[in-house]
This record gives structure tokens, C-alpha cells and sequence, in this order.
């Protein structure tokens, strides 16, 4: 049986480019006091407004369950709210805040140089085919 070099392994590799990121994303953003996960949480929840936790929590491609703390941090800072469904009180909607807007707005610039930082390493050519590879492959495990 052959010797597998995990240096060169996609599963090691995207796991180390995920820790990459998201050490760049909290050294750009430790002010902010927000997680990448957060962070994708309350920008899709800006897209989607009064969209229901599970539903936010396939959006962002996050485990219902532990969305749930996630979303309740981003209460407790009021960034986002959670409100009564009209007709299923069972269900919560869930709305980003006018603090919760202006919060992303203030992130923004960050979070640019965040993505800039990342692929800095790669020419623009090179950036533009990672970010289509990494869409293409992610896009393939997530069809039926």
C-alpha cells in the first residue's frame, strides 16, 4: 500500500486553507468582535430578511442546531431580532437589526481585504480559477 503524503492531500489542504482564513478574518476583524460564521450568518440574513432559523441555516450551508447559539450571540449584541411567523407560532423569523446593518457596513472594508489577504499568494488569473475550482467543487458535493 502506498505512502499517502498528507502534505499534498485535498482534505488536508482545504482544511489548512480554512484555518488560514480564518485566522486572517479574525486578525482583520478582532474589533468587530464577530466569526466568520457569524459574519456569513448576518450577511445572509440582510439578503433574506424574516427568514426562519432553519432555513437561514441551510442558506449559509451551517448546522441548524448550532446556528441556533450563533444567532442567539448576534441577539444578545442586537443585531438581529427574533420575531413571532404570522401564522405559525412556532416558528421565529429572524430579522437583522438597524444596529445589525450598520455593524456589516462598518465590516465591510474589512472583510474585502480579508478575501484579499487569502488569495494574495495567486496572480489574478490564479485567483479568479481557485475561487471558480473552489465553487465548482463544493457545488458538485452539494448537488442531489
Amino acid at each position: 500500500m502506498k505512502h499517502l503524503d498528507v502534505a499534498t492531500a485535498p482534505g488536508h489542504l482545504i482544511r489548512r486553507a480554512q484555518q488560514i482564513a480564518v485566522a486572517i478574518f479574525a486578525e482583520h476583524l478582532a474589533d468587530a468582535d464577530i466569526t466568520p460564521v457569524q459574519f456569513a450568518i448576518l450577511n445572509a440574513l440582510r439578503d433574506t430578511p424574516e427568514i426562519d432559523q432553519v432555513s437561514l441555516a441551510k442558506r449559509v450551508a451551517f448546522d441548524p442546531a448550532t446556528s441556533g447559539s450563533v444567532i442567539g450571540r448576534l441577539e444578545a449584541k442586537g443585531w438581529l431580532s427574533r420575531q413571532p411567523h404570522a401564522t405559525d407560532r412556532r416558528r421565529k423569523l429572524l430579522v437583522i437589526t438597524p444596529q445589525g446593518v450598520q455593524a456589516l457596513a462598518n465590516m465591510q472594508a474589512a472583510v474585502a481585504q480579508v478575501q484579499a489577504q487569502i488569495l494574495s499568494p495567486l496572480s489574478p488569473d490564479e485567483q479568479k480559477l481557485f475561487v471558480d475550482l473552489l465553487g465548482r467543487l463544493v457545488a458538485g458535493h452539494e448537488a442531489p
